[in-house]
């Protein structure tokens, strides 16, 4: 295994002395090989194209080496962003190759270091992003690194600098704080516990989720009887006022049956006492009265 690490970081070495030394391209050598590999698809182009700026691609790994991914990872995720440089590359406009390629091999890499630096997904949004890249910068230059948290002070002008909230970098201090930890790790080095175990589980038991489902259904069926020996009208009241999720007013209800607001709302209360009388007879078990207090129609 050994032999392998060290074998790796000489054919890495190697690498990077050949990608230095590779020559620069002028503008017109890059558009001409540009053009050739997007209009042709000429291999031997993109191959020129690719070997010349291999140097962007190691300076850029040599930037990011210290979030503590493998150098090699990291010039390979760069090499994806320069290959797709080369393919979205357009010619005809007034930017160099180089310009251009910089801005993907440093967006590949960065995908890849929020992807990889931690379990937990760090950042999704813009915003989150440049937190994470620009964090450790601008607190080494607030406060050189000393203090253990960053103070309300410099939270502010981080979040001024970088136009995030301060929610959001209290939120990224801490998560750049804390490293991973298994839950299957044991609470000590001497100990059986492990910390999963003492984690609360907040869900409903099976025995609430059955007579959860079990107490709606009953309510459900004593609902529905119930309202069938009301009239037309004391229905129709009962389930516009009381069974929909935005229940309609007295005027508008007065308005669609031809009677007056104040008529509507004394046949719902003539209607909610049959109702009620009539679910009382339903219930079997005197227990089971408590189930009518949690009925929306009453």
């Amino acid at each position: 295994m050994a032999n392998e690490t060290a074998s790796t970081e000489l054919a890495n070495r190697r690498m990077i002395r050949e990608s230095m030394a590779a020559a620069l391209l002028s503008r017109e050598r890059e558009l001409q090989l540009a053009t050739a590999w997007r209009d042709h698809r000429d291999q031997a182009s993109l191959d020129e194209l690719v070997k010349a700026y291999m140097r962007l691609v190691i300076s850029a790994a040599s930037r990011f080496k210290n979030y503590g991914l493998p150098m090699s990872d990291l010039i390979q995720e760069g090499v994806v962003g320069l290959m797709q440089a080369a393919a979205r590359f357009e010619p005809e406009r007034d930017v160099r190759f180089s310009t251009y390629a910089a801005w993907w091999i440093r967006s590949a890499m960065q995908d890849y270091i929020l992807r990889n630096w931690s379990v937990v997904r760090t950042g999704t949004t813009a915003a989150q992003k440049s937190l994470f890249f620009n964090m450790r910068r601008l607190r080494a230059r607030l406060d050189d690194g000393l203090k253990a948290s960053l103070g309300d002070e410099s939270r502010g002008i981080i979040a001024e600098e970088l136009r995030v909230a301060v929610h959001e970098v209290e939120a990224m201090e801490m998560r750049l704080m804390g490293g991973d930890q298994s839950l299957n790790a044991t609470l000590s080095p001497t100990g059986e516990d492990v910390w999963q175990d003492f984690l609360a589980d907040d869900r409903p038991n099976p025995e609430d989720i059955v007579g959860d489902r079990h107490d709606t259904k009953a309510r459900s069926t004593w609902l529905r009887h119930s309202l069938a020996e009301l009239n037309e009208r004391e229905r129709t009241i009962i389930k516009e006022r009381r069974l929909q999720e935005e229940g309609r007013t007295l005027e508008e209800l007065g308005r669609v049956l031809g009677i007056s607001k104040e008529r509507v709302r004394q046949i719902e209360h003539r209607a909610l006492q049959k109702l009620k009388a009539s679910l009382l007879k339903r219930v079997k078990d005197p227990a089971d009265e408590m189930l009518l207090t949690t009925s929306p129609a009453l």
